[in-house]
Order: structure tokens, then sequence, then C-alpha cells
């Protein structure tokens, strides 16, 4: 027998409930058994590269798989709007 655990068993399902990735879902890998408790995303934002970072939540199983709820972190992610658009061209 081998100690390997089946692939169903060392992913779970992402679940973005707000913020900028409100509505999407991803496939994530286990490590060491335990899904992330938090998680960060770069993304673009006019332009310019932005981290938006997310915290687990709930956790459910359906049909044998787990999926946890990530919460949009606001006060640790870059800014989602960037600032007056001629605020970047004053010296």
């Amino acid at each position: 027998m081998s100690d390997a655990q089946s692939p169903s068993n060392i992913r779970y399902l992402a679940e973005f409930v707000d913020g900028p990735l409100a509505g999407r879902s991803e496939t994530r890998v286990m490590v060491d058994d335990t899904y992330d408790t938090q998680l960060s995303s770069i993304s673009l934002v006019d332009g310019i590269e932005a981290i938006f970072w997310y915290n687990a939540g709930e956790t459910r199983e359906i049909e044998g798989e787990l999926h946890v709820s990530y919460t949009f972190d606001a006060r640790d992610s870059d800014p989602t709007q960037s600032g007056d658009a001629d605020e970047s061209l004053r010296l």
C-alpha cells in the first residue's frame, strides 16, 4: 500500500466571496493536509500591479471536495482604484 493521498484529498476549491476577485474560484493544493489561511493575488489596476489579500472563512464539503470561502482583506491589500489621474503627472 502507498501512503500517498489520492488527488481528490489534496485539492480544495477556493471561493472568493467579495473584493476584486468576487465570484471567482480556483482549485488549489493543500500543504501539510491543510488549506491556506491567507491568499494573495497580483492583478492590474489601471495598468499598475496591485496585491490583494484574502482570508479563509467558512468551509464545507460538497461531493467529497473541500470548499473554502475567502473574504477580501482591504486593510492589507493595495488600493482597488488609482488616485487622481493627474496626480501621477505632478513632480
